[in-house]
């Protein structure tokens, strides 16, 4: 029931993955998508679906944590289809290792994209829903590495952490100007990013028991919330934190 015609969805990372599935989600919806990502191949792949819904779609190769690509990235996206009303900062690397091994270049280098990344592509938006006055939608893609313990993998996890922090802190200050900021925090979620973990047969086993469902989730888990968040009719949702996981969380 979501009508999504004449709006535009931008995803950092939806060349694949959570972020592809929501921008599908938005595109099945009627929106026009703009989606970054810093893999040539897999943005042609991922326009090319895309654009077999019937929708416009602008694939841009974009590096999140360079404070002016994304600048000139934005600007680009509003100058092809005048607005956007919908950012999902979803682009995203792992980073750890054993704790006692980590460097502080490892820690930069995740937090550069995960976090700066998001940071970057909140302010430009907003800067431009302000400017435009009839509201909007940010959505930050954290983890439940967020909540949950996360050995090996501190960096990745301080990164989706802080990632709920800010929106928090954005829904409250961009609520006047009808922005509303919410998050979703994915479960284990077959994407190429967790290929190693279910390469791991004891680990796929322990996490898929674990997971009420009993499956880990799949991008196109993630296309209803993708809509649902972009949808400009919800403007009283706001500051939420939507925990997608299969129960991971719950059990």
């Amino acid at each position: 029931m979501i009508d999504l015609s004449g709006r535009v969805v931008l995803v950092t990372g939806g060349n694949g993955g959570i972020g592809l599935g929501m921008a599908e989600g938005a595109a099945m919806a009627g929106a026009s998508i703009v989606i970054w990502g810093t893999n040539q191949d897999k943005l042609d792949r991922a326009a090319s679906t895309l654009g077999a819904l019937g929708v416009d779609v602008l694939a841009s190769r974009v590096d999140v944590s360079s404070e002016e690509e994304v600048i000139t990235s934005m600007a680009a996206a509003v100058d092809r289809f005048g607005r956007v009303d919908a950012a999902f900062a979803n682009a995203g690397v792992s980073g750890g290792g054993p704790f006692l091994e980590q460097t502080a270049q490892t820690w930069r280098d995740c937090l550069s994209v995960n976090l700066d990344g998001a940071f970057f592509t909140f302010r430009e938006a907003a800067k431009h829903m302000v400017e435009r006055g009839d509201g909007g939608s940010l959505v930050g893609v954290s983890s439940t590495s967020a909540i949950h313990g996360a050995p090996g993998a501190q960096p990745y996890a301080a990164s989706k952490a802080a990632m709920l922090a800010m929106v928090r802190g954005l829904a409250v200050e961009f609520a006047r100007y009808g922005i509303r900021a919410n998050s979703v925090i994915p479960g284990w979620t077959e994407t190429e990013m967790t290929e190693g973990g279910r390469s791991n047969e004891k680990f796929l086993e322990n996490t898929t028991k674990r997971t009420p469902v009993r499956r880990w989730g799949t991008p196109e888990d993630f296309r209803t919330v993708g809509a649902f968040l972009a949808d400009p009719t919800q403007s009283y949702h706001t500051g939420d934190e939507i925990v997608i996981d299969g129960g991971y969380t719950r059990f």
